[in-house]
């Protein structure tokens, strides 16, 4: 089988990391983003990898291409469009490298998606339904802000799509991943156009179209207060799967990913729902709850990161407090007892003044 990643967006709303970095290898549970999506897709027997990226994409994605294809030994290629295409003009783009003469349905997935990837069990809700697309959704509290997905409950047919209703039509909401015949490919025209605006609707109106709930968690970590709280539910996924990578100790409450060559002082307190990189130096005293520390990040003694995100190199200055979805880039220094309270940071220029928080 093969798959198509869109990784082809700019990544504005994780600025300032996405300057250092393209979002999709931006750090989510000590590994890059869409590392997450191929080991899922080797694991469901997907043997080549499309990338869709845009045309500033930098050479950081090829070689992270070159180390994981060797790696996951998986085949990894481009599509590198010229112009903007939107979510389905990618597809007819890259069809020549999706379709083969064995005509197997090909994935595709946004590369913003963290959750547990039931793909195994799509494949075979694709095959049971006889569906020409199969989509994957996730049930939410609140599907006002949404575009839900409307299916016939005895069958899982999707009837339709509805943006942001103003009165309950269901739960369901679009989770970005898809399961595709090659014959979708002949719908699309290699222009900008819609997957979920434009071709979905055709497809279901013919009633060939399909949804498949997903269980556990989901979540769209494109910008820094979903990327925390995705992380949360990343953390505790692997929790209730027993997962040996979870830390251990006095010191630490809750959900902790520590990655091995990380060094930890004494007399510090570390969790619930919190990541740190390779490479770190966490002083002794310091604070860490609900917050992600990237590779070669240096806390000093008895400072505090809450609901934030602390770049790759940075350093936070002693009794210095970086608060309530703060996102510090690469290689930023925060000096002694200051305290950023939401915001980016960029080589040590605040976008929001900082506030003192008792």
């Amino acid at each position: 089988m093969k798959a198509l990643i869109l990784v082809g967006g700019f990544g504005t709303r994780l600025r300032p990391l996405t300057f250092s970095m393209p979002k999709p290898l931006v750090d989510f549970g000590n590994k890059p983003m869409i590392l997450h999506q191929i080991e899922a897709l080797k694991a469901a027997g997907v043997t080549e990898v499309v990338l869709a990226i845009n045309h500033q994409q930098p050479d950081v994605m090829l070689n992270f291409v070159k180390d994981y294809e060797k790696k996951l030994e998986i085949k990894i290629t481009f599509s590198q469009e010229t112009e903007p295409l939107g979510t389905a003009g990618p597809l007819a783009l890259a069809r020549d490298k999706l379709v083969d003469e064995t005509g197997q349905p090909f994935f595709v997935l946004n590369s913003d998606v963290i959750c547990e990837y039931l793909l195994l069990e799509m494949i075979e809700f694709h095959k049971t339904n006889n569906a020409e697309a199969s989509i994957m959704v996730t049930k939410v509290d609140d599907p006002s802000k949404y575009g839900v997905v409307v299916t016939e409950e005895a069958t899982a047919r999707v009837e339709s799509f509805v943006e942001k209703p103003k009165h309950f039509v269901g739960n369901k909401i679009n989770a970005g991943i898809y399961l595709l015949n090659p014959s979708v490919l002949d719908r699309i025209e290699l222009r900008r156009t819609s997957i979920e605006k434009e071709i979905f609707p055709k497809i279901a109106s013919e009633k060939k179209l399909y949804a498949m709930v997903l269980p556990g968690f989901w979540m769209d970590i494109g910008q820094p207060k979903d990327y925390i709280t995705g992380q949360r539910m990343y953390l505790n996924s692997l929790r209730e799967k027993s997962s040996q990578e979870l830390a251990t100790g006095d010191n630490i409450i809750g959900n902790v990913l520590v990655d091995e060559s990380a060094v930890i002082g004494e007399g510090c307190l570390i969790g619930p729902d919190v990541v740190i990189g390779p490479g770190c130096v966490i002083d002794s005293g310091v604070r860490l709850l609900g917050c992600t520390v990237m590779r070669g990040v240096w806390i000093k003694e008895h400072a505090c990161i809450s609901n934030s995100i602390v770049g790759w190199d940075s350093t936070v200055g002693r009794w210095a407090r970086v608060v309530n979805i703060t996102v510090l880039g690469k290689d930023v220094h925060v000096a002694d007892a200051e305290v950023y309270n939401s915001g980016a940071v960029i080589e040590d220029q605040a976008s929001v003044k900082p506030e003192i928080v008792m």
